[in-house]
């Protein structure tokens, strides 16, 4: 008879306990985020060139695995790109990708979280602009494809809106010809939906 007691006090204090961690588990959500980008290009690893400005913009979806820590997978539209200004002029490389980063997200406290993670981009547009002495446009032809690694942190409230900024670091050619890799430093606002 105590041992059909015992048996059955572990079983609840089991399931008790697995709802329990079922609860400090929070919910997975989803949302819009868009934001303001510097966008660089580092050539050859000699530094990086001047900065075009630019806006990204997209949807999120956020999958806790634990209290602490989650899995987002993004889909952005980005504007990145740089600028080379001399005595003659300013070149400026338009390009715009569909990026999708997946990011691991720690949080270290309820509101404010550490991300890194991989992603891949497809270049949907690509211009190119010449002002100086004699303005025009020049076609170069960038690589369609894009990859690296993201880097960020930021702070969300409880209520859902997040305020982060992340780091690209390009590790995919930018052109057949010499080693030219995005640089990206993006602040970014999101909200849950």
């Amino acid at each position: 008879m105590k041992s059909k007691f015992l048996a059955i006090a572990l079983f609840i204090g089991i399931g008790s306990t697995m709802n329990a961690q079922d609860s400090a588990i929070p919910k997975s959500n989803g949302g819009i985020k868009g934001g303001y980008n510097l966008a660089a290009v580092s050539f050859d690893g000699d530094g990086e060139t001047e900065q075009r400005h630019g806006f990204h913009i997209g949807v999120y979806g956020e999958s806790f695995i634990s209290e602490s820590f989650s899995i987002q997978p993004e889909l952005m539209y980005s504007q990145q790109g740089y600028e080379i200004t001399n005595s003659s002029g300013t070149f400026t490389q338009k390009l715009d990708y569909i990026n999708l980063p997946i990011m691991l997200k720690a949080y270290p406290s309820q509101n404010f979280f550490l991300e890194a993670g991989p992603q891949i981009g497809l270049a949907v547009s690509h211009k190119e602009e010449y002002d100086g002495l004699f303005s025009g446009s020049q076609e170069y032809e960038p690589n369609n494809f894009d990859w690296g690694i993201n880097f960020g942190g930021g702070f969300k409230t409880d209520s859902g809106i997040s305020l982060g900024v992340r780091y690209h670091l390009g590790l995919g050619d930018l052109y057949d010809d010499g080693k030219a890799q995005n640089r990206v430093l993006q602040f970014s606002l999101g909200f849950d939906l």
